[in-house]
């Protein structure tokens, strides 16, 4: 058990949080959506997204592999509700945590600023990160409504930091974040078009991202045909084949973390869940 978490459900298939094998990787929930604008119920993904994942088998038919790799769940993390900043410290801490005991974070949202937290932290052990954004949205606004900390403008506090930014499936976005995009050099985007017809090409691209890489992906991301309980659902979204190549293409680089976030819905069973479920399962079945 780490500090700042507390165990409501785990994940199907993680071990048991002893004798843990390094380099493994460590999952953590953030039931939090204070700064949600439009569709709030992100903070119960945590819960729904674990009861999802025991409805897969241990062997994955997608990727012709059985998960075995070992991964633990340490439950979710105390967030502070309404303090969106603190919230992000919490994970910040939560993550180093982890760092000690070997193991890389696997992030359940929750809403999206939960990246914030993860990604500064492993800022400060990895000297180059790159973060793969897979999202229907920039997340690039200077702030929000007034606030700096927010599901809107997590990427902006994260290429502030200092990383690469891959910015893959977006569809909505400012004129003043297409302007921060330009004003840079280091953001690199595929939109959802490049998803749909050009997929060899964010393949190569992925193929060829050296050091450490940091996965932030966002339900939204998907087409909301299929995955329609999200904070901003947008039309024009990717589809799971589509994810499903991504996941491979980076599966295995030199990934130092990831997070699904951005799953907002109260019921068990509810296909958002599942689906997000399933990218967190294949990633699993895949980095071992």
């Amino acid at each position: 058990m780490l500090l700042n978490t507390y165990e409501p459900w785990k994940f199907a298939f993680s071990k048991e949080n002893e004798d843990i094998k390094e380099n493994s990787f460590g999952i953590i929930g953030v039931p939090f959506d204070s700064t949600t604008s439009y569709h709030s119920g992100a903070r119960l993904g945590p819960i729904v997204v674990r009861e999802a994942s025991f409805g897969f088998e241990k062997y994955n038919t997608t990727f012709n592999k059985d998960l075995t790799a070992s991964f633990y769940d340490f439950g979710d993390v105390n967030v502070v509700p309404g303090n969106c900043e603190k919230t992000c410290s919490i994970i910040e801490d939560t993550v180093n945590e982890l760092y000690e005991l070997n193991l890389k974070p696997l992030i359940i949202g929750g809403e999206h600023s939960a990246t914030i937290g993860a990604v500064r932290a492993l800022c400060e052990k990895y000297e180059k990160l790159t973060v793969v954004h897979l999202d229907a949205h920039r997340d690039l606004a200077f702030d929000f409504v007034g606030e700096k900390y927010s599901h809107a403008t997590v990427m902006r506090r994260v290429h502030e930091m200092g990383v690469n930014l891959v910015q893959i499936g977006i569809r909505s976005s400012s004129q003043d974040e297409e302007d921060y995009v330009k004003s840079t050099y280091d953001i690199q985007t595929f939109k959802n078009k490049d998803a749909h017809k050009h997929m060899d090409a964010i393949e190569y691209y992925l193929a060829n991202i050296d050091g450490p890489i940091y996965i932030s992906i966002d339900m939204d991301v998907i087409d909301p045909s299929i995955a329609p309980s999200v904070g901003n659902p947008t039309p024009g979204g990717l589809y799971i084949s589509e994810i499903e190549t991504i996941i491979q293409a980076l599966a295995r680089k030199n990934i130092v973390g990831l997070d699904v976030v951005e799953t907002a819905c109260d019921r068990l069973g509810d296909t958002t869940a599942v689906v997000a479920a399933k990218i967190i399962y294949d990633f699993l079945t895949l980095v071992d």
